[in-house]
């Protein structure tokens, strides 16, 4: 079954599948012919999708954009998932602003608002994403024990 994809999202929303999938090099080692075709493919979903085919796209690996692309569209695009667009761009989002990383940021923020967020969202998420940080740091600074933390906190 083919997975709908999230309409709302606008073109900016490449630039999180370019930032967010640069890690994942989902095409196997494949004859350059292969990759050629499998890129071509990606492209032409790539297009059909955002009305575009950005150059940053084309910079990318051909042995690797068609399993970038994959999974872009399989979960960050699909409203088919466990979370919703919006949750998922506001969750990109506040990775982003921590990496940080300013092309995900503005890429993030605008995917979010075409999924709906207000502002008091995005700022939200933010806040949140400084929020673990900041506890973060005191309980690696401090070396807090994490056995003892789970404990203090009532888990296992």
């Amino acid at each position: 079954m083919a997975r709908r994809m999230h309409r709302s999202f606008p073109r900016i929303a490449i630039g999180a599948f370019m930032m967010g999938s640069c890690a994942a090099l989902g095409v196997a080692t494949a004859a350059p012919a292969a990759d050629d075709a499998a890129a071509e493919a990606a492209y032409a979903e790539i297009e059909a999708t955002f009305g575009t085919v950005p150059g940053f796209v084309k910079q990318f690996p051909k042995a690797a954009i068609a399993g970038a692309w994959a999974e872009l569209r399989d979960l960050e695009l699909s409203d088919q998932t466990a979370l919703p667009p919006k949750v998922k761009a506001l969750i990109s989002l506040a990775v982003a602003a921590q990496i940080p990383c300013d092309y995900c940021i503005w890429a993030d923020t605008n995917s979010a608002r075409a999924a709906g967020a207000t502002d008091e969202e995005i700022a939200e998420a933010v806040a949140m994403a400084a929020l673990t940080r900041h506890w973060s740091t005191v309980f690696n600074g401090l070396q807090v024990d994490l056995d003892q933390f789970k404990a203090d906190l009532g888990g296992n």
